[in-house]
């Protein structure tokens, strides 16, 4: 088991440092702009890209640390440039984290390079669990896969929403219903490859916050897709389905195996947010001067400080230890992935709250980032499993009891 330790080694500490700088030459000078312009920041991706930060690579990289710090560090990094501007970077992993947690290594060699293409030939991904009627109910999805054992086929029909870089991306990971009658554990994940009849992007969706990162609907009629874009195969689908119909206990569910391999990297996200605005909250609070004085010399704006701090610091504790379970094997006994993942969040949400209330009105304008970090902030108490389902997943984790 590899050791866990609050440093990072000088590997790391490179690689972060590099990100870092990244986020504050690109991201950051740039944040503004596409926020305001709610569009997909092509050339901030094709930037990303050159230097090799969008790419398999360097997920590949990331990813093969087996302290499981490397990608957290590197995505609160970037989430300090800027949230938004962190998704669409980073959008595409989640369709790699689905191929990864349910395809054949062949099938991971095959789709996984397709979620990204290459410098001057950027490719996108999108992974589709969401639907108007099943948002924290994954169990609930009306989306139906249904085999055509004559041509060897599925057809895919629903739809889903909320989906980032839904219906613009070359590569979509749609997670269907095989076999409705057994809920959550009769669902499967299907890849939806470029160029493919019967996908088509619904509504594309105003957003509070994170406003560079594309989120719409993604529309399914009579999708056919090949059996070999079963993740997993049909062998192994069959099997599964078999024991479950026996009464036996399903290892995995193609939608949650996903989740909760991201939720520490969701967390680290809304860490890197906390972290900026505490930062601009700390420099304001310094030079600000009111009734002669700087304000953070007032106990009323240096305690809020202090409570920051400390929330973020403990945020990133809960984030780094979930990380390090995931990567070294070590069970969520106590459901630690949801832990990192809802205080994290709603420490994002408090943070971005109170630096609003330190720079008082000009907080509140957008001359200022921190009014959108805050706005950035909300959506990591809902996405990917609301803070009600992460409580839940714990409440279930250490009671043993299965709580409604």
């Amino acid at each position: 088991m590899t050791d866990f330790s609050l440093s990072l080694n000088d590997d790391q500490r490179t690689l972060v440092d590099w990100v870092h700088g990244f986020a504050a030459d690109v991201l950051r000078p740039a944040a503004h702009e596409w926020d305001e312009r709610e569009a997909t920041p092509w050339p901030i991706i094709e930037e990303a890209a050159k230097l090799g930060i969008y790419s398999v690579d360097f997920l590949a990289n990331a990813m093969a640390d087996p302290t499981g710090l490397s990608m957290v560090a590197i995505l609160e990094e970037l989430a300090w440039g800027d949230a938004g501007l962190c998704m669409a970077i980073m959008g595409s992993t989640l369709a790699v984290a689905g191929i990864m947690a349910n395809g054949t290594p062949a099938q991971q060699i095959e789709w996984i390079p397709q979620c990204f293409g290459a410098p001057g030939d950027l490719k996108l991904a999108a992974f589709a669990v969401s639907e108007p009627d099943a948002g924290s109910d994954v169990s609930s999805l009306r989306t139906r896969a249904t085999y055509d054992e004559r041509t060897d086929e599925w057809v895919l029909n629903g739809t889903k929403t909320w989906i980032t870089n839904g219906g613009i991306a070359n590569l979509h990971v749609v997670v269907a219903s095989v076999a409705p009658a057994l809920g959550g554990r009769g669902q499967a994940s299907f890849v939806v490859p470029e160029g493919t009849k019967g996908i088509r992007m619904g509504q594309k969706f105003s957003k509070m916050g994170i406003r560079a990162s594309h989120t719409a609907e993604v529309v399914l009629e009579d999708c056919r897709v090949p059996g070999s874009c079963l993740l997993g195969g049909k062998e192994k689908l069959d099997e599964r389905l078999a024991r479950v119909r026996e009464g036996q206990r399903s290892s995995s569910q193609a939608a949650m195996a996903t989740f909760e391999s991201t939720r520490p990297s969701v967390g680290a996200q809304a860490v890197g947010i906390a972290r900026a605005a505490y930062e601009y909250a700390l420099d304001y609070a310094k030079e600000r001067q009111q009734f002669g004085r700087a304000i953070i010399e007032n106990q009323a704006i240096a305690f809020k400080l202090a409570d920051m701090k400390t929330q973020l610091d403990a945020a990133r504790l809960l984030v780094w230890r979930a990380a390090w379970m995931a990567a070294t094997r070590t069970p969520f006994s106590a459901g630690e992935g949801s832990m990192s993942k809802l205080f994290a969040g709603e420490t994002a949400v408090k943070v971005t709250d109170e630096a609003i209330q330190i720079l008082g009105g000009y907080g509140y304008v957008r001359e200022y980032p921190v009014e959108r970090w805050h706005r950035d902030a909300k959506i990591y108490t809902i996405f990917e499993g609301t803070s009600e389902i992460q409580r839940l997943v714990i409440a279930r984790a250490i009671s043993g009891v299965r709580i409604q």
